[in-house]
């Protein structure tokens, strides 16, 4: 089945201490895009401006994502540039220039609004509100959000929980949506906020699940070098989506092994600048790599 991803594109530099690339194609709906287009056909809405490299829009469609919903604006595209200290769980934003992006309403085309699953990538709560105005009964709703919006927009936020069927933030969000610091309590307060199902991402760490069908740890894929950490969690939740839009049997049977194939193909992402390295990547790799977490996790 196919999946609509709704998120920011974006140009991205990024600087680390052995290296920097400026404006790279990034953006949580093209890092969770690509990901998902390992599983399932992917139909992608966001804004770009003129400014936006022909070779990024070729990118795309290599991957067979749909670009009917990307809207073409005279302006810049969003542009962000950050730098990285030795430790990559140390980023600081140098550079925030919105462009376009600033007068983004995410409008589906007629034939995205009946799309199955749903992935509301981390842009703003009220334009994820205004993607579900706009859809017909979809059979899986996925948000992912960040510590952003529980400052400035926690009302829309806690609207649009009210609305989906599964919430992905990390453990520093989850405890400040929740004054919780037990993370297990925490995730039974966003349950009580409407989810059935609460990811709970810890970086480096794997992510943690709160289901129906109980809770489960899922490990992150250990590398032995990081070379570039930004869109790893949109690449997490975009390969989840993906791979129950690909498998039948419903939410409950493929969630978890959803989530390790979420953690393999971040693992790809953080390989790289931007999404040099999952653009690259095939489902081969990602399989093999599935079976050795397989085994790592055995016992």
């Amino acid at each position: 089945m196919s999946v609509l991803v709704v998120g920011s594109t974006a140009l991205d530099s990024i600087k680390t201490p052995k290296a920097e690339n400026p404006k790279l194609l990034g953006g949580s709906a093209s890092h969770a895009g690509v990901a998902a287009s390992f599983f399932a056909p992917v139909h992608l809405v966001g804004i770009v401006g003129d400014d936006f490299p022909k070779r990024y829009l070729n990118l795309y469609e290599r991957h067979g994502i749909n670009l009917d919903g990307l809207q073409k604006a005279d302006g810049k595209t969003f542009h962000w540039s950050g730098e990285y200290e030795v430790n990559m769980n140390n980023r600081q934003t140098l550079h925030t220039e919105l462009g376009v992006f600033e007068t983004f309403s995410p409008n589906l085309p007629g034939h995205y609004e009946k799309l199955p699953y749903i992935l509301l990538a981390n842009i703003g709560p009220d334009l994820q509100n205004h993607v579900l105005d706009q859809v017909t009964r979809p059979k899986f709703v996925i948000a992912d959000t960040m510590d952003l919006w529980l400052n400035i927009a926690l009302d829309e936020l806690k609207r649009l929980i009210k609305r989906i069927d599964a919430l992905v933030l990390n453990d520093h969000e989850a405890r400040q949506l929740t004054e919780e610091d037990n993370l297990l309590v925490a995730a039974s307060k966003i349950h009580r906020m409407g989810p059935k199902y609460v990811i709970i991402k810890k970086g480096e760490h794997g992510s943690f699940l709160s289901s129906p069908k109980g809770h489960f740890i899922a490990p992150a894929y250990p590398l032995k070098k990081v070379v570039d950490p930004t869109g790893a969690g949109d690449s997490f939740v975009g390969a989840m989506i993906g791979y129950l839009a690909e498998n039948k049997g419903g939410i409950d049977k493929n969630i978890r092994r959803a989530m390790i194939y979420g953690s393999v193909v971040a693992s790809c992402c953080c390989e790289g600048f931007g999404l040099k390295k999952t653009t690259s990547t095939t489902r081969k790799i990602i399989e093999s790599r599935v079976r050795e977490l397989e085994k790592l996790t055995s016992f």
